[in-house]
């Protein structure tokens, strides 16, 4: 389920007599690191760092271990409480962290992980906690890529399960005159480019619904427009280019869920 990005190291750390298993990205700082050029690297803020970290002081030594914010992008399937439940964090801490109103997410939505997650377990035996696969990775990550695996695999299918309905699909883009960039939902599409959105009817298609739209793929119903009534939808693209070329065209969208 996981997919990172700007993880530095994840997965099983054996700590003394402890297993923990955690849940944000791990830096040990090496000799002449300074919490600014850190920041700088891995795309945060010293202040983010600070508090991630409960730090007392921005002086840090060599061979601390410091703990930086994950970015989780939504795919497929995904729910808040999914979500928070790989990462050991709440849904209420979620959306506090992303600002969100809503329970609502999308598909390609990016979601800052936040804090020193960390689950602690009993000890055990050094060799049999860090017992691995014959690829040298350990259980736990091999099942997290089986997960994730099995998990693209159902994103690929040419056909999706649901009701289909035809359509007449148009596209727009956050980058305009007058534009907020703000779906009605709440979805900051400048802030989230990769977003998998659609604008639609609610009466035709509820909004929250995930759907599968022919030559665009997955996405998210959680947007409205003035003149997208009945059977007609408006995809999110990223650039003015692209929704020009996407032009107007009949497809078939089938709601997921």
């Amino acid at each position: 389920m996981k997919k990172i990005v700007a993880s530095i190291a994840t997965g099983v750390i054996i700590a003394g007599a402890t297993l923990t298993t955690a849940s944000a990205a791990e830096y040990k700082v090496e000799k002449g690191d300074n919490l600014w050029d850190i920041a700088e690297e891995y795309n945060t803020t010293v202040d983010e760092l600070v508090e991630t970290n409960e730090l007392k002081t921005t002086v840090i030594q060599p061979k601390q271990k410091l703990f930086i914010n994950e970015t989780y992008m939504v795919e497929q399937g995904d729910t808040l409480i999914g979500i928070g439940k790989e990462y050991d964090v709440s849904v209420q801490d979620l959306k506090k962290w992303n600002k969100l109103e809503s329970d609502l997410i999308v598909i390609g939505q990016e979601l800052e992980i936040k804090g020193v997650n960390v689950a602690q377990e009993d000890s055990a035996p050094a060799t049999a906690s860090t017992e691995s696969s014959s690829n040298g990775s350990s259980n736990n990550e091999s099942s997290s890529n089986a997960s994730q695996s099995s998990k693209q695999e159902k994103s690929s299918q040419d056909k999706p399960e649901g009701k289909t309905i035809s359509v007449s699909a148009t596209a727009y883009t956050a980058n305009c005159d007058g534009c907020s960039g703000v779906t009605s939902t709440g979805v900051d599409l400048n802030a989230n480019p990769n977003a998998k959105v659609i604008a639609v009817d609610p009466n035709v298609i509820p909004l929250g619904s995930e759907v599968y739209v022919e030559g665009y793929g997955y996405a998210t119903a959680a947007d409205i427009g003035g003149a997208i009534k009945g059977h007609k939808i408006d995809v999110y693209v990223k650039t003015k280019d692209k929704a020009y070329n996407w032009g107007v065209r009949s497809v078939d969208v089938t709601i997921v869920e």
